[in-house]
């Protein structure tokens, strides 16, 4: 009997599903199907290696209030640091009241609230954007132990979606596609700066696996030299901290003023031009671009990135603007659970100490 060709693929089709059926039941057999076919916003990227794409990254992402407030690095909430393509969240964590918080060196200068509330915000953006790979950046103040960590991302659902790799470090070039990332469901991926162990396979240690400049950076010339790793820089991932300080008080702050200069694409101290030097010097271009007040150039960063990725950046909605500095500003719209934020603008933080030296010297006060 003869069988016209169509008809014999379509039984050859049957006959796997049923195969398929039988052996892994219907609905594991209809889950073998899906593919993605754009990866974080596009289709290049789902058959190119995590470590051949440049990603940017919001320094201090918790961190969150207007410019004019005292510990702020960014003006927009998490989830609008995603929608917008943020891509690394970098934080800062410590133990407060048993308690994991997102503080910078002290909960009460700023609280940008606990990393269970904040976790849960990135867990509801995951799942309601399939096809993204997010990377999570932990700067491990108390060196606490990862199994601390574990049991936040347990109990916000994270652990389920976190990338393990089958041994570490890993090189650049040893890296996954995002495709395969996506398609297996392990498209977060976490590291740590100190503490990471075996014992916990999805937490990474940072320094075996990726090398990073210089931070707290005053001159506006960045470079491009390797400032802290415990590997081979050559083979490993690559971030640039591409944040311009200043000192007020002898504190560093955001340089505020040079903001759409350091966020530019493209001109002296801008971050184009750093990522420039970086090809230059490493033959490569950088994994993870991290900034201040990512929106401040009108979406520049993110030209860099696509830039350096060779693909163009045409956001499907614009970006969010500068916040005004009068504007209050949540955590990332997470809970301080009971710590009190501290709203204090520079000029407030420079009145307030000129006040108690001035009472020191003239014996308004005594200093114990």
């Amino acid at each position: 009997m003869f069988i016209p060709f169509n008809s014999k693929f379509a039984l050859v089709a049957v006959s796997v599903v049923l195969v398929l059926t039988s052996i892994f039941g219907v609905s594991n057999a209809i889950m073998i199907s899906p593919r993605a076919t754009v990866c974080n916003g596009q289709a290049e990227f789902c058959s190119r290696n995590y470590g051949n794409i440049t990603f940017v990254g919001a320094h201090d992402s918790y961190a969150i209030g207007p410019t004019s407030q005292l510990g702020a690095n960014q003006d927009q909430n998490v989830t609008q640091q995603l929608n917008d393509g943020v891509r690394m969240l970098q934080m800062q964590a410590l133990l407060q009241n048993n308690e994991i918080f997102l503080c910078h060196t002290s909960c009460s200068l700023f609280n940008g609230g606990s990393l269970q509330d904040y976790l849960t915000i990135v867990k509801k953006w995951l799942d309601a954007n399939p096809n993204e790979v997010l990377t999570l950046l932990i700067v491990n103040i108390n060196n606490l132990p990862p199994t601390q960590y574990d049991t936040v991302f347990k109990a916000v659902g994270l652990d389920t979606i976190s990338f393990v790799p089958s041994a570490t470090p890993i090189t650049a070039s040893g890296w996954p596609t995002l495709g395969s990332m996506i398609n297996s469901g392990k498209r977060l991926v976490t590291f740590m700066d100190n503490g990471a162990t075996s014992a916990v396979p999805y937490i990474l240690d940072e320094f075996t696996n990726m090398w990073e400049t210089a931070f707290d950076v005053t001159n506006p010339a960045f470079d491009c030299n390797v400032n802290r790793t415990q590997g081979d820089a050559a083979t490993q991932l690559s971030t640039i901290n591409h944040f311009l300080d200043t000192t007020i008080l002898n504190q560093l702050v955001p340089d505020i003023q040079q903001l759409n200069v350091t966020n530019a694409a493209s001109g002296t101290g801008s971050l184009g031009a750093q990522a420039g030097v970086c090809v230059a010097q490493n033959g490569r271009a950088p994994n993870f671009l991290l900034v201040d007040f990512y929106e401040f150039g009108g979406g520049s960063v993110f030209q860099v990135a696509a830039t350096l990725n060779g693909v163009t950046y045409q956001p499907a909605t614009p970006i969010a603007t500068p916040v005004p500095t009068s504007s209050s500003s949540g955590s990332s719209g997470s809970s301080n659970a009971g710590l009190p934020r501290v709203h204090v603008t520079r000029r407030e933080l420079g009145w307030g100490l000129l006040i108690v030296l001035s009472s020191v010297i003239f014996g308004g006060f005594s200093v114990i």
